[in-house]
C-alpha cells in the first residue's frame, strides 16, 4: 500500500513539474534589454527585477492583448503563453530591486519633489520606494524611461490604461515631467 501511495505522489509531482514552463531560458532572453536579474544598465530600458508580480503580469498581458502600447514589448510578449508570462512575472518579482541613483541638481530635485508630493506620493510614496500594493517601486529607476512613460500618459496617442496614472501625468505641468522623473531616478534605497 505504501508503495502505491508513493508511486502516485511521484507521478503527481512529476506531472506538476512538467506542466510548469522552464522559466530560466525565458528569463535569460529578457536579460539582453532589462539586465541580468532584471537590473537594467541603460537609461531608456527599465529595471524589472523586484517589481510586484501582479503588476508585471498585468502590464505584460496588457501589451499582449493590445490594451497598452509599447515600442517593442507589445510585439515581444505576443510570442509567450499566458502561463509563461505568469512565470516570468513570478521570477522577476522574486529578484531584488536594485535602485540605480542618477545625479540631479538641487534645483531639479526641489522641483521634482514638489511635483511628487502633489501628484505621485499617494501611490509611489515620497521617494518611490514605498509604493501601494501592486504599484512598482521607482526609486532609482532610469529617469529617461520614466520621463518617456509620463510623456506617453500625457500624449493621448498611446494606449495607457491606468486611469489614475493618466490623470496624475495630465495634472503635471509640462516642465514638471522631467523634474519628477529625475527626482525619482536620483533616489537610492
Amino acid at each position: 500500500m505504501h508503495k502505491i501511495i508513493l508511486s502516485l505522489l511521484l507521478v503527481g509531482c512529476a506531472s506538476t513539474a512538467a506542466a510548469r514552463p522552464d522559466i530560466e531560458p525565458l528569463a535569460r532572453t529578457c536579460n539582453g534589454c532589462h539586465g541580468v536579474g532584471g537590473v537594467s544598465v541603460s537609461g531608456p530600458m527599465p529595471s524589472i527585477g523586484g517589481l510586484p508580480k501582479e503588476y508585471l503580469k498585468r502590464i505584460m498581458k496588457q501589451w499582449k492583448y493590445g490594451e497598452r502600447n509599447a515600442v517593442t514589448m507589445d510585439r515581444i510578449v505576443k510570442g509567450f503563453s499566458d502561463d509563461q508570462l505568469d512565470a516570468l512575472a513570478e521570477y522577476f518579482s522574486k529578484q531584488p530591486w536594485v535602485p540605480v541613483p542618477q545625479p540631479a541638481s538641487e534645483a531639479v530635485l526641489a522641483k521634482g519633489k514638489a511635483a511628487v508630493e502633489e501628484n505621485c506620493r499617494d501611490c509611489h510614496g515620497l521617494t518611490g520606494n514605498d509604493p501601494d500594493v501592486e504599484v512598482p517601486k521607482i526609486n532609482g529607476q532610469w529617469s529617461k524611461y520614466m520621463e518617456l512613460e509620463l510623456l506617453k500618459y500625457r500624449s493621448g496617442v498611446f494606449k495607457m490604461p491606468h486611469r489614475k496614472m493618466k490623470q496624475a501625468a495630465h495634472d503635471m505641468k509640462p516642465e514638471e515631467v522631467s523634474a519628477t522623473s529625475r527626482y525619482f531616478g536620483a533616489q537610492g534605497k
